[in-house]
């Protein structure tokens, strides 16, 4: 009995001793506490108010509170890098934006997309160029012809210098044989606060989607001028493309997409993955999608993986030709 009892002993010991030698892998009691979700943007703007949509769907499939943490500053890099720092333990993800293929090519950080666990794509939307409902431009090519008439008097705002809503305006003027440093851009926390300005008369034009200025659109203070895709908006039909508009064949979107920090568990990145599905499939999530106009597109994890990669070549390569890159 008592050679039994040592047995015993030892064995516990030792299964102590493994438990302080590292973290224990994840189980399936994953997640037991809050979670925070990083939001690189500011309240009110597209990328926030999917994250909370996300946010919510993900609260009820994981039986766990995820709350919503506004990370802004430094024209995305400040969220970005928020999450990317977090520990890979699952409880900290993010929903991280076209700025990261952009970011470390115009000298902001170091970071780029290799910094994070992918872990789904679930959002795509084109840009659109924005003015104040009684500007006296009237057509997208009033506006293109102010701009050419008045060099460096025009100013617009839509993200942080050299985010995606500006790769968006400097790659359409570029599209139309204009130098983008002909427009005054105007650095912004993020579209809420540019569309803010814009209808308080502040800035000329607005760079950003068509679900971000959705609010003050139909308060009648903000009208669409063009769309950056090359077809119209199933939620704005009688918005012209910027082919329609201007015969510019430029188009850009900006998507979103579910990370964790590098290093994540592959159990629990796997559950988030599922989760994430899941929610992109339930007619919660497209309903909120379809209503606010957001474009609902997905992406496994491994396709997520590729895509970044592409997309930050490409930004690089375009960001570089337009003398943007550092």
């Amino acid at each position: 009995m008592l050679k039994r009892w040592k047995i015993l002993l030892c064995s516990l010991a030792v299964a102590a001793l493994g438990g302080l030698a590292g973290p224990a892998p994840a189980t399936a009691a994953f997640p037991d506490r809050p979670i925070t979700l990083i939001v690189p943007w500011a309240a009110g703007g597209g990328t926030d108010s999917v994250s909370r949509m996300i946010a919510a769907l993900l609260e009820k499939d994981f039986g766990q509170p995820v709350n919503v943490v506004n990370r802004t500053g430094g024209s995305g890099v400040v969220g970005h890098t928020a999450i990317a720092q977090a520990k890979p333990d699952g409880y900290t993800i993010g929903l991280i934006t076209l700025e990261i293929s952009m970011m470390h090519w115009v000298g902001l950080t170091d970071l780029t997309y290799e910094g994070f666990t992918p872990l789904a794509l679930m959002n795509v939307d084109p840009a659109a160029i924005h003015v104040k409902a009684d500007s006296k431009y009237k057509t997208m090519a009033d506006l293109i012809a102010a701009i050419k008439a008045n060099p460096g008097k025009i100013t617009s705002s839509g993200a942080g210098q050299g985010g995606g809503w500006h790769l968006a305006m400097a790659g359409m003027l570029r599209s139309l044989g204009i130098n983008p440093s002909t427009v005054t851009w105007v650095p912004a926390t993020g579209a809420a606060t540019s569309l803010t300005d814009l209808a308080g008369g502040g800035i000329e034009f607005v760079s950003c989607s068509l679900p971000e200025a959705d609010a003050l659109t139909k308060a009648g203070r903000v009208r669409t001028l063009a769309y950056m895709d090359d077809k119209r908006s199933p939620v704005a039909p009688d918005v012209p493309t910027l082919k329609e508009a201007v015969n510019s064949e430029w188009t850009l979107g900006l998507w979103r997409a579910m990370v964790g920090p590098k290093g994540m568990p592959a159990d629990i990145a796997q559950k988030y993955e599922a989760a994430f599905k899941k929610i992109f499939e339930s007619s919660e999530f497209q309903g909120f999608m379809k209503n606010r106009g957001f474009g609902a597109v997905y992406m496994n994890a491994a396709d997520l993986k590729a895509f970044m990669a592409k997309d930050d070549k490409g930004a690089g390569e375009v960001l570089k030709d337009m003398g943007l890159a550092k």
